[in-house]
């Protein structure tokens, strides 16, 4: 975990080092594109188009809409307190309450380990379905979802030195994915293939209205919108940042909504909602109708390669928040234990791993497992945007972001509504939560015993360095 003090100390007799400032727009820009894009929108188009028919660039763009309305509120938090630190942070500061501080950090845990079973599950899928593996659906897609998890786990446990210049690296390789999409749909377009009358078309059914369908397509397109919350943890490494970060994260938003918005377009022209629905591999079909000559591996691997960081980079998110949670007594003692010799978390990365493996054998479903990362954060940012509003009695001595108060309302509520079972979330993604956020909540019990056990008193708990990144896709 990243230690939120710095400065000087009651006696001014140290200083702490603060991170150095390296990142400028145009890598902070590249760092936000790349946390948005991967996952979401390479596997869950299809589950997108089974709910809405034709107009499946549409919940993509509502989930759009929602998450810049959030994204105002965490630039007014990210430039007030210009820390690498995120929601657990700002909920602590607005409302100083221990407990609801965990579970806002627990449930940022939570929703990346969700996030990276998504991708491992999707990771298999490509996988069978570039190289003709013919898994069968159930049990051999989660096998090999498993396997891959495993080797995030060594990986992992191994210990990985992030770059922000080697996310550029996956970036490119994720965009490109996406451009070829839609390069394959204009072109077939242009050339009088497909049907692209198929984008105003919306899938009828007698006990759905089309209002309804859309919100319940939306809180599955919710899920490739996320990744923009953690570009607040690089705060502190910006030039600038209450200058550059309003302008480059909404640049950055717009430019991954538009591209949504053109891959779901080029999709649904080339490939029935009822074909792309099927499976989960749907861009693969795309590319298979539209451009049959062009070698299907190329772009399995590129989806393999976009899902596979988003898996590691999740995880890593996932053990560490782990870790530092147990440093600061909210979680038990023995998952802040370090290796001797590889000196990465190593309990704190058996705990998360085996959640993963437990969500993909017992879940298995992108469609579930992607809509319960969405339902996770969606509690989180209605608390976030609770919390902007909270947090206007206290002023900071520099400039800031901030946002007109109408959107922290309107953002509260639109969250607060996309995560209720009206929309027509499927029941087994509460169950999900339910069940994860129940065993945080049994680890506290836990470790406030322990904590009275070993003379730990609540005052020792400082939750200011609960941080941690979101998932990302």
């Amino acid at each position: 975990m990243t230690d939120m003090t710095s400065g000087s100390n009651a006696s001014g007799a140290a200083i702490e080092p603060s991170l150095h400032r390296v990142m400028g727009p145009w890598l902070l820009l590249l760092f936000i594109v790349g946390d948005i894009l991967g996952t979401g929108i390479y596997a869950l188009t299809g589950q997108v188009a089974k709910q809405v028919g034709g107009v499946v660039w549409l919940p993509f763009l509502v989930a759009f809409i929602v998450a810049v309305v959030t994204a105002f509120s965490y630039l007014e938090l990210v430039t007030k307190y210009p820390k690498a630190a995120g929601a657990a942070l700002y909920t602590h500061k607005a409302f100083g309450i221990h407990f609801i501080t965990f579970i806002v950090a627990f449930t940022v845990m939570c929703s990346g380990i969700t996030s990276a079973s998504t991708a491992s599950r999707a990771f298999a899928a490509n996988l069978s379905g570039a190289f003709q593996l013919n898994l069968e659906t159930g049990i051999g897609i989660s096998l090999v979802a498993l396997a891959f998890m495993a080797i995030v786990a060594a990986v992992n446990f191994r210990g990985v030195g992030e770059s922000v210049k080697a996310n550029v690296v996956l970036t490119m390789v994720e965009l490109t994915g996406l451009l070829i999409i839609i390069f394959i749909g204009l072109w077939a377009i242009a050339a009088g293939q497909g049907d692209v009358s198929r984008i105003t078309q919306f899938a009828t059914s007698p006990d759905t209205s089309v209002f309804w369908s859309v919100m319940a397509a939306t809180t599955l397109a919710f899920f490739a919108m996320v990744g923009f919350e953690d570009s607040v943890n690089m705060a502190e490494e910006c030039k600038n940042p209450s200058g550059i970060f309003p302008k480059v994260l909404l640049a950055g938003l717009f430019i991954t909504g538009i591209i949504y918005v053109l891959v779901s377009i080029s999709a649904i022209t080339l490939v029935t909602p009822a074909d792309l629905g099927e499976g989960e591999t749907p861009l693969l079909k795309v590319v298979q109708a539209g451009a049959p000559n062009f070698p299907l591996w190329i772009f399995g691997f590129i989806t393999m390669f976009a899902v596979a960081n988003s898996a590691l980079i999740n995880m890593l998110m996932a053990s560490r928040l782990v870790y530092g949670m147990s440093r600061e007594h909210v979680l038990p003692p023995i998952f802040g234990k370090v290796h001797a010799r590889r000196r990465t978390p190593y309990l704190a990365i058996a705990f998360t791993t085996l959640l993963a493996f437990a969500l993909i054998l017992f879940v298995g479903e992108v469609p579930a497992l992607g809509g319960t990362t969405a339902l996770l954060l969606l509690f989180v940012f209605t608390i976030v945007n609770i919390a902007v509003l909270v947090l206007r009695k206290e002023s900071v001595d520099h400039d800031h972001f901030r946002t007109p108060t109408f959107l922290p309302i309107v953002g509260a509520i639109c969250c607060a509504f996309f995560a209720g079972p009206w929309t027509g979330r499927d029941p087994v993604q509460y169950k999900i939560a339910g069940i994860l956020i129940g065993i945080g909540v049994v680890l506290w019990v836990v470790t406030i015993l322990v904590n009275r056990a070993t003379g730990v008193k609540p005052a020792d708990v400082h939750m200011e360095a609960l941080g941690g990144d979101g998932p990302v896709n």
